[in-house]
């Protein structure tokens, strides 16, 4: 998947704790697994409730790589990179580029 691009939606609630922290470390995940080969939209649920309900958000945060296919989601805890590695069928090491 070399030069792929991977467009990913973060859903999170409101400035808390757990949605500061599930924003940083999924800007970290990205950077160590794909770096310069991401798109990170991160929504408020309290602010776009239209597009949560659009992309079936039950919970917070939930996490939607939505490019490429197939859509993948990950709900809760984003801090087990080879966990969230796995369920977005992503490689649980970071690419090497020559």
């Amino acid at each position: 998947m070399i030069g792929a691009q991977f467009v990913f939606r973060l859903y999170v609630t409101g400035t808390t704790r757990a949605s500061a922290r599930a924003v940083v470390n999924t800007r970290s995940f990205c950077e160590r697994q794909l770096p310069g080969r991401y798109r990170l939209e991160v929504v408020n649920v309290a602010d776009d409730v239209d597009a949560a309900v659009a992309d079936q958000v039950v919970a917070s945060p939930t996490l939607i790589k939505l490019q490429p296919e197939p859509l993948q989601r990950f709900i809760g805890d984003l801090s087990d990179a080879a966990r969230l590695a796995g369920r977005l069928q992503l490689p649980a090491e970071p690419a090497l580029h020559g």
